[in-house]
């Protein structure tokens, strides 16, 4: 009976990674889509993202029924409960590939991103996609201090939104009012995605450690993951 509901446990975790990895793809396949203008691309992200739906509940359907029939305690509790606050950050993160390629979508045949910006985006869109794959990674490892990375990892994407800014309230804009809208949902996305990697990362550091990420950086004096794990 144990060894049935550690097998559970075991699944509800590769569940996550297989969530992580979906995600991760559409935020890079929506990047392509957006730069690109690509209408068929676009629309297999917001498809393909019903997939991602259909595993967090799934995987809520499992969680929820492990609570009532093994009633938890301790360590198994807390994967339990972690693991569903692990998935809906990775379904909200999937929302936001979405996002992304609907707004591909709406400006078809056009794009929402002007030529200036699309070094920008495109390296927002693959630091998204490698952070979500580091999550992921944290998930199957339970490595604490490559979770702690990630927190450092998600500067370079805070760097890169201000570069957005800059570029929208530089005087010599001249792509319109719409068009600095589109760019600000844009790097709003990107930047939301990259704190639900990160949320899932310190998930994982509570799960493991009993201790939330930022608790535990501050009690070892970890500025740079050069801790014990």
């Amino acid at each position: 009976m144990r060894d049935a509901y550690h097998e559970e446990l075991d699944s509800i975790g590769e569940g996550l990674v297989e969530m992580a990895r979906l995600v991760g793809s559409a935020i890079g396949r929506a990047t392509t889509a957006i730069l690109d203008a690509d209408l068929k691309l676009a629309e297999s992200v917001i498809a393909a993202d019903a997939k991602v739906d259909d595993l967090q509940r799934d995987l809520e359907e499992r969680a929820v029924a492990l609570l009532a029939r093994q009633q938890p305690v301790a360590t198994d509790l807390r994967i339990v409960v972690t693991s569903l606050r692990m998935s809906a950050d990775l379904e909200r993160s999937g929302d936001l590939a979405q996002h992304v390629a609907k707004l591909a979508r709406l400006r078809f045949p056009g794009t929402a991103v002007p030529r200036d910006l699309h070094a920008t985006i495109l390296e927002m869109g693959q630091l998204a996609q490698r952070l979500m794959a580091k999550a992921g990674e944290v998930i199957i490892t339970k490595d604490v201090d490559l979770a702690l990375q990630l927190e450092q990892d998600d500067d370079a994407m805070d760097l890169l939104h201000r570069t957005l800014f800059q570029h929208l309230m530089d005087d010599r804009w001249r792509h319109g009012i719409e068009t600095a809208v589109d760019v600000t949902l844009l790097g709003r996305y990107y930047e939301r995605f990259a704190d639900h990697a990160v949320s899932v990362a310190k998930r994982v550091v509570y799960l493991v450690t009993g201790e939330h990420a930022d608790e535990l950086t501050q009690s070892e004096g970890r500025t740079g993951g050069d801790g014990d794990a």
